[in-house]
């Protein structure tokens, strides 16, 4: 196991690269600073229980913030060897920085819900993707036998929302996904839309589904696994 110290400066050493490479994309250092930063005392603790809770061989692997974080996915899918690997606030920046601990595993399957937190701080679509890429070359060089499924960034409820820098973001999430449906199929992989089980018909996330706009209730994730079952993801 590594020391606390080595993996802190392992983690702070990628989100600096991340920075610069983000800021270096298309000249857009020359007039925006962009909040890449995703190391905090959250962060933190959640790599520390993470190092308690080895990742099982064969797994299936959770991956993304805090939408993911809150699922109990190993009680949904009893019988399988399941990792929740969601940290809440995360940015495709700080998956990056703990992708390499999760590849090492061999995990059978990888579920990637990541972005939503990317917009709230305006960080710019083309990075997210960038981000993406490289996540993607990653697992196909350290585990190429790990399938990824790209899901669906899900819709915000608006009215419910309290945070301001969190509302009118669907137009953004829409477009985003846009990009990372075609994303996956450039790289040939499986994305998820998880619109329909949770959107409603003006494209905000619905609000039996809502437990502040942004995440969802404990009810949502039976029919979110439900939904990956009978599109056989799962």
């Amino acid at each position: 196991m590594r020391q606390p110290m080595v993996r802190f400066k392992q983690i702070l050493k990628a989100g600096l690269g991340a920075l610069c490479c983000s800021l270096a994309l298309n000249g857009f250092a020359q007039t925006t600073r962009i909040d890449s930063n995703y190391v905090n005392p959250h962060y933190e603790l959640r790599m520390k229980e993470f190092s308690a809770q080895p990742i099982p061989k064969n797994a299936v692997v959770f991956l993304g913030n805090s939408i993911t974080a809150r699922g109990k996915w190993a009680e949904l899918l009893p019988g399988v060897p399941v990792a929740n690997r969601g940290i809440g606030g995360d940015i495709t920046h700080g998956v990056l920085a703990r992708l390499d601990d999760i590849l090492a595993t061999k995990p059978r399957k990888i579920f990637l819900l990541i972005g939503i937190n990317d917009l709230s701080r305006r960080i710019p679509e083309a990075i997210i993707l960038q981000n993406y890429e490289r996540l993607v070359r990653r697992v196909k060089q350290q585990s190429p036998k790990t399938k990824l499924y790209v899901q669906s960034v899900l819709p915000l409820l608006d009215d419910m929302l309290k945070p301001d820098y969190l509302k009118n973001l669907n137009p953004a999430v829409t477009s985003l996904n846009t990009q990372l449906q075609a994303f996956a199929k450039k790289h040939k992989l499986t994305y998820i839309n998880l619109h329909p089980i949770f959107a409603d018909a003006s494209g905000q996330l619905k609000k039996e589904y809502s437990l502040d706009g942004i995440h969802v209730t404990d009810a949502a994730y039976p029919v979110w696994v439900q939904y990956l079952k009978e599109k056989k993801y799962l």
